[in-house]
């Protein structure tokens, strides 16, 4: 059997997002009551991602995040942090199985970059607290900017000089991470998903966009974006199919999309979502020919506090081991938990459970976790 892996992603990892507690939801509730100042909300976020960080270390996990408890969305928050992005109410949310979000958008009404962002000063915060341990920070993926986002055709008459400014705002976000010290970044994606929905590829027909085209576009930028990173930072992609209060948006298994995601995007790893039938089979990773290409099987949902019979995993994780050396696959749960603030149906002691399944899963198949670098 393969040993732990020494660099991200882990064998055992997990997506990003954790529940929120109770006392943050009341306290960020109150802030934007103007019931309690910056520096008050400021003092129990940090008091309650030290806490979290020290859970996921007692998990066994050697990845910790600050489960995003800084952020109302997984998205959003880091959008309105650019230049020439803002944020703003509508009049629905987005729309899940038989779930509906509270009203949310960004509109790009200027020319965008990244010059300085709160995001920065967040993961200062939780390289502290991480000491010795590995902290991965979490932001959407380019991609998702023009998926989600409104764009001011004044300001980009042309898909070309937008997805230029796009990438170069990533790039640049990404140099920022790095000087901050990130050696672990993910990025979050919901529309590689959507291309594998029939439903949804009507829904992005009917906007007037091509698919094939958005694909080649979505690929350049986040390559572009990526290209010029150091050696020792790794950069992984999640694929998600929605993930609100424990529903969902789009099915479809990864074969419309597999091969540009596995044999042309240049990211270190990806982090599947394979935990009901809705993600289809493993036969999609017969692409990955790439021997420092690692796959992240999230095989262990987070949806519901229910655990997973370990041998069924173990099980699946041989199956996917068919088409790609098992040496290249990790475990995780297949979303974070709390993709927005409200998170999903399940509470926290059964979250953690589920983490520390997956280490001890990710144990068993690929043996004792090596010690701490």
């Amino acid at each position: 059997m393969a040993l732990e892996t020494n660099r991200p992603p882990y064998r055992a990892d997990h997506v990003g997002s954790l529940l929120r507690p109770q006392r943050l939801k009341e306290a960020r509730a109150d802030w934007k009551a103007a019931n309690i100042s910056d520096k008050e909300l400021r003092k129990v976020e940090d008091e309650e991602i030290s806490r979290i960080v020290e859970e996921q270390k007692n998990a066994g996990l050697r990845a910790v995040t600050d489960g995003e408890f800084r952020r109302g969305w997984w998205h959003f928050d880091f959008f309105e942090g650019l230049d020439g992005v803002k944020g703003y109410n509508t009049e629905s949310g987005i729309q899940f199985q038989q779930q509906q979000t509270k009203s949310r958008a960004v509109k790009v009404n200027g020319t965008l970059d990244f010059t300085s962002h709160p995001m920065l000063e967040h993961f200062t915060y939780l390289q502290k607290t991480a000491g010795d341990y590995t902290a991965k920070m979490t932001i959407p993926s380019p991609s998702m900017l023009h998926f989600r986002g409104d764009i001011d055709e004044d300001i980009y008459p042309d898909k070309k000089l937008f997805f230029a400014d796009l990438a170069s705002t990533y790039k640049k976000a990404i140099e920022a991470f790095y000087e901050s010290g990130c050696r672990y970044l993910q990025l979050d994606d919901t529309s590689w998903a959507y291309f594998c929905s029939e439903e949804q590829l009507s829904k992005i027909k009917e906007r007037g966009e091509d698919p094939e085209e958005l694909k080649s576009w979505y690929v350049s930028t986040i390559n572009e974006a990526v290209a010029d990173r150091p050696k020792d930072m790794k950069i992984t992609m999640h694929i998600c199919r929605g993930n609100f209060r424990s529903t969902w948006i789009s099915s479809g298994g990864y074969e419309p999309v597999a091969e540009i995601l596995f044999e042309k995007l240049q990211v270190d790893g990806f982090f599947l979502e394979y935990d009901s039938d809705r993600a289809g089979g493993f036969e999609p990773l017969r692409f990955v020919n790439r021997s420092d290409l690692q796959i992240v099987l999230g095989l262990v949902t987070s949806k519901f506090g229910q655990l997973e019979k370990k041998e069924d995993i173990i099980k699946r994780i041989d199956e996917a081991s068919r088409y790609v050396d098992i040496n290249q696959l990790c475990l995780s749960p297949q979303c974070g938990f709390a993709s927005t603030e409200e998170g999903n149906l399940l509470n926290e002691k059964e979250q953690f459970s589920k983490l520390r399944h997956v280490v001890d899963i990710s144990n068993h198949v690929w043996g004792e976790a090596l010690p701490m670098d």
